[in-house]
């Protein structure tokens, strides 16, 4: 059984939870991948929280020992900026935790080749506590917008997300993807899991399946969690 640490946010576990369905489509409910979802909303801020460590450590940890005791295979946690606090929750806790970031990185090296520039469009935790630097500093050079555009686009594109106004954050993301193509990114990750909601907004599964530009996170980990659990 899967577990999904989920509520960073709600719809962001949603979305990562419809895309691990679609992904093992079976003929009756029985060939559908087993699976918990704990939509623990009640977690710090993450962003907002970097310089409260052990506050938001002690609500994801609570969240992952839930699943552990329900006898969940492994976890996963569709949240980028949370896997700022990944090292130590691997260390507290008695199963697997897939890492999204190195997930994505995996999947990068096998479609970009080395010293490409990748673009990343994330929450300022994220790009503060280098989640993905961590791993894509070795083979890519990581490029974010700049602080104007992160402001007024990024952040606020995360925000009409979280708040359900969708068609609204799809709007305003467009600059911040703009700003990376003239850049000459040869891909753009959606490095929060609201931002896959945004850009792939009223678009078919398969064109988001079959995107050249984006790397959406959440789809990179359902791909692998499917592989892991038929392990």
């Amino acid at each position: 059984m899967i577990g999904i640490l989920g509520g960073m946010g709600t719809q962001a576990g949603l979305d990562f939870c419809n895309k691990l369905a679609k992904l093992n489509k079976g003929k009756i409910d029985q060939k559908y991948p087993l699976f918990v979802l704990y939509n623990k909303s009640n977690i710090p801020g993450r962003p907002e929280n970097l310089h409260k460590y052990n506050k938001v450590f002690k609500s994801l940890l609570s969240g992952c020992k839930f699943l552990e005791k329900s006898k969940c295979k492994f976890i996963v946690i569709p949240c980028n900026t949370a896997h700022y606090w990944f090292d130590d929750l691997q260390k507290k806790t008695k199963i697997p935790i897939i890492s999204m970031p190195k997930e994505v990185y995996l999947h990068t090296v096998k479609t970009c080749k080395k010293n490409s520039k990748i673009g990343l469009l994330a929450t300022e935790g994220t790009l503060r506590t280098g989640v993905y630097n961590k791993f894509f500093d070795k083979k890519f050079e990581l490029v974010s917008p700049i602080k104007t555009i992160q402001f007024k686009n990024v952040n606020k594109s995360i925000k009409l997300v979280k708040m359900g106004r969708i068609k609204e954050a799809e709007k305003a993301i467009k600059p911040a993807v703009n700003y990376l193509i003239k850049m000459k990114c040869k891909k753009i990750i959606l490095g929060c899991t609201e931002l896959p909601i945004a850009i792939f907004a009223f678009k078919s599964f398969q064109k988001i399946k079959k995107s050249k530009t984006f790397l959406d996170p959440n789809l990179i980990l359902a791909n692998s969690s499917m592989k892991k659990y038929k392990a």
